[in-house]
């Protein structure tokens, strides 16, 4: 499994206890957020991210900023993309498992750095149940055209 990583300014302190955190279970990632004391604006970064992910070589893609909550919006304006941003462990595990999201986001000033860490256990763990579920995201998928 290989992961893509991004965060704005908000969120490096929590960006870097996932990494931490991806190490430690053996996930291969690239990091693409900014350190702190860097400034970045998160449309910028959840841009940068999310094409890079669309070029394929990843499994999934995490952006954080403050609250998650800019990042997803701007992710999902992104062709191919459906980003949730979660707080709990449920919508992370669910919104793959029905909703075949391929971005997680969640904020810095929301999560801590154990919950982030469930946060993204939870989504990268739990795969796209299929079935029923396919033609849901089949219609969110053609609202881009």
């Amino acid at each position: 499994m290989k992961i893509i990583i991004g965060n704005d300014h908000a969120a490096p302190m929590l960006k870097r206890s996932v990494c931490e955190h991806l190490k430690d279970k053996g996930i291969e990632f690239d990091d693409m957020g900014v350190a702190p004391g860097e400034k970045c604006d998160y449309p910028d970064k959840a841009k940068e991210v999310c094409e890079k992910f669309l070029q394929g070589g990843y499994d999934a893609a995490v952006l954080i900023c403050g609250t998650g909550v800019g990042m997803s919006i701007a992710a999902n304006k992104i062709k191919g993309i459906r980003a949730a941003c979660c707080s709990d462990v449920f919508s992370a595990r669910f919104t793959r498992l029905h909703n075949d999201a391929n971005v997680l986001c969640f904020g810095e000033r929301v999560v801590g750095a154990g919950l982030a860490n469930e946060l993204v256990d939870a989504f990268l763990e739990t795969p796209f149940e299929g079935g029923r579920h396919q033609r849901r995201v089949d219609k969110i998928m053609a609202l881009e055209k």
